[in-house]
Order: structure tokens, then sequence, then C-alpha cells
């Protein structure tokens, strides 16, 4: 999206003949796939612009790495430089060149700093749906994806908007719809304009969650969003963990952020409904996924990381992890679902186990004096988690501390040795 309308057709003619590089946009469509919209333009011929040279190509390109700096990305700055270093080459001007290299080892020097701080805020995302015929005219039941600087949140973008479109409608015209519900707009009066904002967040497949490792490449060239709505079959909204469902909405765009406007029109939905033992399953999977990559992190957030703790071993009688493993996993409860979700949901609670433990390791080992009782509390509450969820999976239930595994390892070798000496 930066490089959108920087390589417009007209300047094929100038990669072509001058370097030794993919022309025009398909230069920068691994930056961006957006710039593949200057493809469908028409050349400008016939025309009496100011021809367009190699130097204004360096200018535009040297202008652009400045923004990527400003707004930190500093992951394309390598990239956008090519067609520069090509340029450069080609005259032989070693002093620029060393600049431009200098330059981009700058730049992944930040990278290896933040990759892992996630201190970069790359914004956020909200889905916004108008209805209303006459109010909104072409834009009536389209959504739109809208990317909002750093930690916008909900109502200020909601009051935002709710003040633009009452100052062009009138206050008295325009309402917000609260929730994420599926609007039908048969149901609402014809005479107001509503406005339903939700907050949405990237949505990536198995193999995109392995391969977008770090916080930029899952904030850069993104088309797809996801939202989740509870309900029950009762109608309520919230429930108890036995007949809370869930609706997962994908929404796929017609271009990916970042890009040259703050919003872009949705073009398809995808939705599924989860029964109250899949919701289980996705929750446990989430927390598992959540503390494991905290505890893998180069520089460990420990405030992060204990919140996570306290919730996951420490939570009232019934609320969190143990509540979905007594509503599904007590025998008595378990005949009620399929055997296949029981023996995955068990399969996810053995690596929640192992997780927690894992936490409780790297706390331990990071913590200073003044936490040591917290820490004891902590693991007060993961062996007490520990001997329910054992009772109710009707198995033993444990996780392997590392510290511990070692000392009895070095325990039953000394007591093989001195074993076979004895014989």
């Amino acid at each position: 999206a930066f490089m959108c309308g920087l390589a417009s057709p007209t300047t094929t003619i100038l990669l072509c003949s001058t370097v030794s590089f993919s022309v025009g946009w398909a230069a920068f469509v691994d930056i961006s796939p957006n710039v593949q919209e200057e493809g469908a333009q028409k050349e400008d011929t016939g025309t009496q612009d100011t021809p367009y040279t190699e130097d204004t190509l360096v200018e535009q390109l040297e202008l652009c790495v400045d923004y990527l700096w400003k707004s930190e990305r500093h992951e394309l700055i390598a990239d956008i430089n090519k067609p520069v270093i090509a340029v450069f080459e080609k005259r032989r001007d070693f002093k620029r060149l060393s600049e431009l290299y200098y330059d981009i080892h700058r730049s992944y020097l930040k990278v290896t700093e933040v990759v892992n701080s996630e201190k970069r805020l790359f914004g956020r995302y909200y889905r916004v749906a108008f209805y209303g015929q006459g109010f909104f005219e072409e834009e009536e039941s389209k959504e739109f994806i809208y990317k909002e600087p750093k930690l916008t949140g909900l109502s200020e973008i909601s009051q935002r908007l709710l003040k633009l479109y009452s100052d062009k409608f009138g206050a008295e015209n325009v309402k917000m719809i609260q929730d994420s519900n599926k609007v039908n707009p048969k149901d609402l009066d014809a005479r107001f304009a509503y406005i339903q904002v939700t907050f949405v967040v990237p949505y990536f497949d198995e193999k995109e969650q392995h391969e977008k490792r770090t916080d930029f490449e899952r904030h850069h060239n993104i088309n797809r969003f996801v939202f989740e709505t509870p309900f029950t079959l009762s109608g309520r909204k919230h429930g108890d963990v036995e007949e809370q469902c869930k609706r997962r909405t994908i929404l796929t765009t017609n271009s990916t952020f970042p890009y040259l406007k703050k919003r872009i029109q949705v073009v398809k939905h995808e939705s599924t409904e989860m029964n109250p033992i899949e919701v289980a399953i996705d929750e446990m999977s989430r927390k598992v996924s959540e503390l494991n990559k905290l505890c893998s992190a180069n520089d460990v957030d420990m405030i992060r990381l204990q919140l996570k703790l306290q919730g996951s071993v420490s939570v009232k009688v019934n609320a969190g992890p143990m509540a979905y493993a007594r509503a599904f996993l007590e025998e008595k409860n378990a005949k009620k679902y399929p055997d296949n979700q029981v023996k995955l949901l068990k399969e996810i609670f053995r690596q929640f186990a192992a997780a927690c433990g894992q936490a409780l390791d790297v706390n331990e080992r990071l913590i200073k004096e003044d936490q040591l009782e917290y820490q004891e509390e902590m693991r007060a509450h993961y062996r007490d988690m520990l001997t329910e969820l054992s009772a109710i999976m009707n198995e033993q239930v444990y996780h392997f501390s590392p510290k511990l595994y070692t000392l009895s390892y070095v325990i039953l070798f000394s007591f093989q040795t001195q074993l076979s000496r004895s014989l």
C-alpha cells in the first residue's frame, strides 16, 4: 500500500531500459499486492507530463523509505531500496551505495531490537456496517474494515462515526447498533440511519499461524479478519459453559492492509457455529497457545505471564479452565458428547497442564525474592488443579519440570550404576 501510485505503468519503460529488475508495479508486488491495481491503469500516452526519469524514481523511493522509518515498518526498507541499488550500481556511484547499505544495516538492527518486544503498535481493526437506504444510498448494507491508529478503542471509533453521520443526517436520525449480531435490514426502522461497529482481529489459517510469527507479519498484507459472537440456544447471549455456543465470522476484504485508504470494503463472509464442547476446545487451545508463546519469547513479558498463570491455575470454582473440565470430561457428562471431541479436549487439557507447569518454571527462574511467596501460592494452586483434573479424567495428569526431571534421571542413573556393581 505504501507503493500504490509509486510504480505506475509509465515506469515500465524506465525500468526495462535501465536496470535488470522487475518492470513497473511488478517490482513492488512482494511488498504489497495492492500495487496490482496499477497494472489495470492505462498508460498516459500523448500527454505533456514531465518525463519520468531515474532520478524521479530514486527521489520517490527515498521519500518512501523515510515514511517507512516514521511508521516503524523497518522490515520493508531493504526491499524498497533494491531498485535504487540497481540504479546506483549502473552508475558506479559507490558512495551512495555505501550509504544505502548502511541504511539497510540500521533497519535490520532495528528489526532485531523490536521484533519480539511487541512495543510497536500497528493499529486496530473494526468492522463497520451501514443500514438505511434513505441515508447511505450505495453504501447501504455494505460492510467495511476500518484500520484505526495505535490503541483506538471501540467507544472512540463509535463516537467519531456517530458524530460524523449525526452532523450529516441530523443527530435525531442516527442510531448505533450495540451488538455484533447479524442484522436483517427489513427489521430496522426506515426512518433512521443505523451504524454497527464491531472489533475484529486479523485471521490466519493453521499454515499462516506458523508462517506469520512476528507482529509485523501479522499486520502486513492482511485481508481476512474475524470476530466471534456468543449465543445460546435458549436465546440468551451468555449462559453456563454447558449451553454456551458461539458464532465465528471471517471477513475478507478486496484489498490488503496497509492501504491508501483507512477502510476497505468486505467482499466475502464465512460463518461457522460452535456447540458448547467445541467452544471449550477452542478456548483451551487458545490458552495453551498463549502460554507457550509467552514462555518461548526471548524477552519474557513477566506481567502478561503472571496474569495468564493466575487466570489458568488460580480462578473461582465455577469459572476458568476447570469449569470446562467438569462440564465435558466428568464421566457422567462426557457421555453426552461425541467421543472424538471428548478425546481431543482431554489431550488439550494434558497440553494445558504441561504449559502451566512450564510457565511456573519460567516464572520461578525470573522472579525476584519478593515474589517467592507468590510463586509458592501459584504452585499450590497448580497442584490442586492437577489433583482435580486427574480425578475428573480418571488418569494421572502431571507435569515434568525440566529441573525435577533432570534430578530424577541422575538419581535413577546412580541407583542403576550401584546396582550393577553390587551384582
